[in-house]
């Protein structure tokens, strides 16, 4: 199956711009939730150009700059981890992804959106959309949006690294590792860590 099928199919339906949204950092214990929205030329050739899981972090850099270069729109966003807290994890994806299109210069008449889930209890996504299951595997457009996605996240976990550095945020960009609860047992939760991902590790203290 071709990378622009979905997009294909709403060409032929008359969405001449169609966008791929995406999120990352949905699991880690610590930052922000990130999300990618695209609005890629039509057939735009991106060498590599896959889920950002499964390319390279020094290639998902090159993508990077390829797409914010190439692309017709782009745009990124984010949810910081005390309003993660505030109104759960679903609702800030939606939310990332919803700031990330509606910050598109033009608008899209239709946007790909990755997963199955498009509405939380307190956000949902309003504009024309369908969800796609592993989109980011399936279509180009949404492919394009987890490299932003991802790419902006693991630059600011970078960031984080240097104003926490206790916490090795470099190595594991906040995710549960072995090395980030021994850190957490040594250190305590920093600002940036997501109170709400760690009931577990708090009741074991």
């Amino acid at each position: 199956m071709s990378l622009w099928a979905f997009e294909e199919g709403c060409w032929a339906l008359g969405r001449g711009l169609v966008c791929g949204v995406d999120e990352a950092g949905a699991g880690p214990l610590a930052g922000r939730v990130y999300a990618g929205a695209v609005i890629l030329p039509r057939y735009l050739k991106l060498e590599g150009l896959n889920d950002s899981k499964q390319v390279s972090p020094k290639k998902r850099e090159i993508l990077f700059d390829q797409i914010c270069a190439q692309a017709v729109a782009w745009a990124v966003a984010w949810v910081e981890p005390d309003e993660i807290d505030e109104i759960d994890i679903l609702n800030s994806r939606i939310k990332a992804m919803d700031l990330a299109v509606r910050s598109l210069t033009p608008f899209p008449d239709h946007v790909l959106v990755d997963g199955n889930r498009d509405k939380g209890s307190r956000y949902a996504l309003t504009f024309s959309h369908e969800t796609i299951i592993q989109g980011d595997s399936r279509s180009a457009s949404i492919a394009a949006a987890s490299i932003l996605a991802k790419v902006s996240r693991d630059r600011h976990m970078l960031d984080m690294a240097k104003l926490y550095p206790e916490y090795q945020f470099e190595k594991h960009k906040g995710y549960g590792t072995k090395l980030h609860y021994e850190m957490l047992d040594q250190y305590g939760p920093s600002p940036i860590h997501r109170r709400s991902f760690l009931k577990k590790w708090e009741r074991k203290q």
